[in-house]
């Protein structure tokens, strides 16, 4: 007699189901209890402070500080756009061939990198000294008729970010294979339309950034300009307040045009970013709306996203 087995297959035992168990994160606790209180000790000092704060709204749509904001965004624009126009000429100046003009830019740069904007805006503004008659053949006047509060202030803040903007447009241009410009001249395209055609456009993707960032530090350098009696945010909030004494409140509003202002170029120049990003990243950064949804669904939570699986 032969044995049988049995082949009836067993019964398949589920896994125990596990635990995960989220690591206690003690020292992010006391991080942030320590930033609370200090964030508490700041607001019990400057509400104890002799401020009068329920005027700072009134001024925040006053005549005059409007007036201050206007020239500081119309200065910014103005002096940017001389930045940016004379840093693409030194940029190509600095990598020509040609050792008279790529001496000239490397001068130009490091003079106006090397001086501070305050002391080039009061040259610009005591130009007379030096040259008491401008004489251009057909027109002559006298430097201090020429020579106004916004033209020193423009002058002075443009040359300066021309030095800036011609770095990062040469990290841009560079930035860029040089395939690109053996094929454009195989084309039988001449330099400066492969510069425009070719290479500036594939060169945006790295430029864009800093010249934004580089923008949002202009709307705040230009308050440098009332050192040359440039009628911009800072110096208008201190015409109000050389006759109302409030002085730390015309700073505080003075401060909160600048925030308004910086946000929304912030936004503006995050949006072009993302644009420029499209041919060079698979996955666009998320934008303002998405990180607020993200952090909101993990808000709460002090677990690493690794562990909270």
């Amino acid at each position: 007699m032969t044995d049988t087995v049995d082949k009836t297959p067993a019964p398949a035992v589920p896994p125990e189901q596990i635990k995960a168990i989220p690591v206690r994160h003690y020292g992010r606790w006391v991080a942030g209890a320590v930033i609370i209180a200090l964030l508490v000790l700041i607001g019990i000092a400057f509400s104890n402070a002799k401020i009068n704060y329920s005027i700072i709204p009134d001024y925040l749509t006053d005549s005059t500080i409007l007036s201050g904001v206007w020239h500081t965004l119309y200065i910014s624009v103005l002096a940017m756009l001389l930045g940016l126009v004379l840093g693409v000429i030194l940029a190509v100046m600095r990598m020509s061939s040609n050792p008279v003009t790529s001496t000239v830019a490397w001068f130009y740069v490091w003079f106006f990198r090397g001086t501070p904007v305050l002391v080039q805006l009061l040259l610009w503004y005591n130009i007379a000294l030096v040259f008491p008659i401008l004489n251009l053949g057909f027109y002559k006047d006298e430097m201090n008729q020429v020579m106004t509060p916004f033209l020193a202030a423009l002058l002075g803040l443009g040359l300066n970010e021309a030095a800036y903007m011609s770095e990062i447009v040469r990290a841009g241009i560079q930035s860029v294979d040089e395939g690109q410009t053996e094929a454009s001249h195989a084309l039988g395209m001449t330099q400066g339309k492969t510069l425009r055609r070719v290479i500036l456009p594939q060169a945006m993707r790295v430029i864009v950034p800093p010249t934004g960032n580089e923008f949002i530090n202009m709307l705040k350098t230009s308050s440098l300009a009332y050192a040359v009696q440039f009628n911009e945010l800072i110096k208008r909030s201190q015409d109000i307040s050389s006759t109302s004494l409030a002085v730390v409140e015309l700073y505080f509003v003075a401060s909160i045009w600048y925030l308004i202002l910086t946000s929304i170029f912030s936004v503006f120049q995050f949006y072009l970013e993302r644009r420029y990003a499209r041919g060079s990243s698979r996955t666009l950064p998320p934008t303002p709306l998405q990180r607020l949804k993200k952090n909101l669904r993990l808000f709460g939570s002090f677990r690493r996203p690794e562990v909270a699986r």
